[in-house]
């Protein structure tokens, strides 16, 4: 059994019932995600060795944290205590036209505040064969910087694969800030994870001719990226999520894997949205077990995007699925013939231009 180790920060997620505005009632419901945390309840659900390192309070909401991932059976032996308050984030679930809304509170939190010297990661890796963590983490701060940079030195030198999800967010750094402390964490990655938004943001690498909004996706542009972003830094694999939005209720969803000869797409998923929060970490888990599993480059783009669909229709961070159930999914699609994305992209554009032009006629 293979034994991954995540680093990032576990959060109490605070959400009106369904699909109320904030303080619409006075209920809301409390429950914990993250990242990396997120991607340790995927792993840990697949049957695999799951260890997950943060900073948390040595109190009851800290406490609680750490519950909620034992729950599921993940290590979380690792995790240091200390400090004074767990990060929050207040989520307002969109609907319709209507956008979601995240609020963070997450300032002056246990792992805001870690040290290089809180972490042994010689004896945290002991065993491990993966590490994952996200680009939220390092934004957290110029000593979340250097921890994530110490951890992937330390996994080198142990022989641990790395795999990072480039996971922007503009609430947390600017751009150039991304850039420099993303540059330098990359060069330790084996494989990258993001999506043409983050490809952008961080590194300004963008897949021409598409519109996520519009409803437009290029096939190259994407393969351009993925190239761009393993050449740049010499990843081994690229995998880079493709979401189409309609509406903050539904998506297209499909995924493509870049092994560095071959680009493969997984099939599309049209969504009905029940709860988006997690659905890249719910890739990201997928994608990890799938490697680690020997799958082929095909067989690990389908699971992880199975996977992640699969989330979308699942309340709260965490993605409480089984291998059983992501490849029935993803057979189901197969044995049903559902449309590859790549000809399901293709015949969106044909249907596209031939609405214009009959505009133009």
């Amino acid at each position: 059994m293979a034994k991954v180790v995540t680093f990032g920060e576990i959060m109490l997620r605070l959400a009106p019932n369904g699909y109320y505005r904030f303080f619409q009632n006075d209920q809301m419901q409390a429950t914990f995600g993250g990242g990396e945390a997120n991607v340790s309840v995927s792993l840990a659900n697949y049957g695999m060795e799951s260890v997950f390192v943060t900073k948390l309070p040595d109190h009851a909401i800290g406490q609680a944290a750490i519950d909620s991932l034992r729950y599921f059976g993940v290590d979380t032996s690792k995790v240091v205590r200390g400090g004074e308050r767990v990060g929050i984030y207040y989520l307002e679930k969109g609907a319709s036209q209507r956008g979601s809304v995240c609020i963070y509170d997450r300032k002056y939190s246990s792992i805001q505040q870690a040290a290089v010297s809180d972490f042994d990661w010689d004896a945290i890796f002991d065993g491990a064969d993966w590490f994952h963590f996200t680009g939220i983490t390092p934004a957290l701060g110029e000593n979340l910087v250097d921890i994530c940079r110490e951890a992937c030195k330390a996994a080198k030198a142990k022989g641990v694969k790395i795999s990072c999800d480039l996971n922007y967010r503009g609430k947390l750094w600017t751009r150039d800030e991304a850039r420099k402390a993303m540059t330098d964490l990359c060069q330790y990655v084996d494989v990258c994870i993001s999506n043409e938004e983050d490809a952008k943001d961080v590194f300004g690498i963008e897949a021409e001719d598409t519109d996520i909004y519009g409803g437009k996706l290029n096939h190259d542009g994407y393969k351009s990226v993925a190239k761009q972003l393993a050449d740049k830094f010499g990843f081994e694999k690229v995998a880079i999520t493709l979401r189409t939005s309609i509406s903050a209720s539904d998506n297209d969803w499909a995924g493509m894997l870049y092994d560095g000869e071959n680009y493969c797409f997984s099939k599309s998923y049209h969504l009905h949205i029940v709860d988006r929060v997690g659905g890249g970490d719910s890739f990201g888990g997928g994608l990890i077990y799938s490697l680690l599993s020997g799958k082929s480059t095909q067989e690990a783009i389908e699971f992880a995007v199975a996977a992640s669909a699969l989330k979308h229709s699942v309340e709260g961070d965490f993605n409480r699925v089984g291998v059983k159930e992501v490849e029935k999914l993803a057979k189901h699609l197969e044995v049903d013939g559902i449309t590859p994305a790549n000809k399901m992209v293709d015949a969106l554009t044909e249907l596209m231009e031939s609405v214009n032009e009959l505009k133009n006629s």
